[in-house]
């Protein structure tokens, strides 16, 4: 009969700490993916849902801290739960490192939420602008020359997209890319005469909270081709840690991807038959 494995590590009490860690990270798991429920079907308004996930993050925190503490005391005491401590550490750096990589971009990029390709003359919400109304809310009007400026020296490339297409297969092409996001389409309303313009607004979220940007786009013409100008901007918060700069230059290459891929091949040049060689005939002596 084998003999079963035992040694005095095995009969010493598990750290309660360590416990403590371990269950206080999984308790931040479960409030923070509750709190994201919360905001992306508004379940709550918007500062409660967020006072849960920052709180949740607090729990996060203070797990990390009370492991800490549990280490400690099984290095003087021998006491077990060095395996709930390390389960509570990897949760919680699976837990924080995107709330890390969000703070580091805070820090790193301007305290602006509203981009567009023409600061001069942005499109405006007009639909979107009575969702914008409520409280905390950010105005529909653009936020001026100041977040302008900022744009500029953040994002240089993000420019008024110029299309050899009429407005309507602008305007087509756009609404596509837009229906395919899944984004919420508040209005639509195609170029028409006399002036031919095309207007799209609708409503985008972030991936993971689910917060609400707001998105207009206008097609203009410009002779026999047209000129699309988009503006992104988040509903709250002064700082979209780059969102919407990031939202407006992925649809600004995706229309230019399909305007270019939609163009006709050029047709090959038909090839002038070669001409036959003048045969050398020898006259007779």
């Amino acid at each position: 009969m084998a003999r079963r494995f035992s040694a005095p590590y095995q009969s010493e009490p598990v750290s309660s700490l360590a416990t403590w860690s371990r269950n206080l990270a999984i308790f931040a798991v479960v409030a923070v993916v509750g709190s994201i429920l919360i905001v992306r079907f508004g379940f709550l308004e918007m500062k409660p849902a967020l006072a849960t996930f920052f709180g949740a993050l607090g729990c996060a925190v203070l797990s990390i801290l009370v492991g800490l503490a549990a280490f400690a005391a099984i290095w003087q005491n021998g006491s077990r739960g060095m395996g709930r401590i390390l389960l509570a550490f990897l949760i919680n750096a699976v837990l924080l490192a995107y709330p890390a990589y969000l703070a580091l971009q805070y820090r790193k990029l301007p305290p602006i939420h509203d981009i567009t390709t023409d600061p001069i003359d942005p499109p405006r919400f007009e639909a979107l602008a009575r969702l914008r109304s409520g409280e905390g809310a950010n105005s529909a009007v653009y936020a001026g020359l100041y977040s302008a400026e900022q744009q500029r020296i953040a994002y240089p490339d993000i420019e008024t997209v110029e299309l050899e297409v009429p407005p309507q297969r602008a305007y087509e092409v756009t609404l596509a890319l837009v229906n395919r996001r899944k984004w919420l389409v508040i209005d639509e309303r195609p170029p028409q005469p006399p002036r031919r313009i095309g207007r799209i607004e609708a409503v985008a979220r972030t991936p993971i909270m689910g917060f609400r940007e707001d998105v207009s786009i206008r097609v203009t013409p410009d002779g026999e081709e047209s000129r699309v100008d988009i503006r992104s901007s988040s509903r709250y918060f002064e700082s979209d840690l780059g969102s919407n700069a990031s939202r407006v230059t992925k649809l600004i290459e995706d229309i230019n991807s399909a305007v270019d891929n939609a163009k006709p091949a050029a047709p090959k040049k038909p090839q002038a038959p070669a001409k036959a060689q003048a045969k050398n005939v020898k006259k007779g002596s």
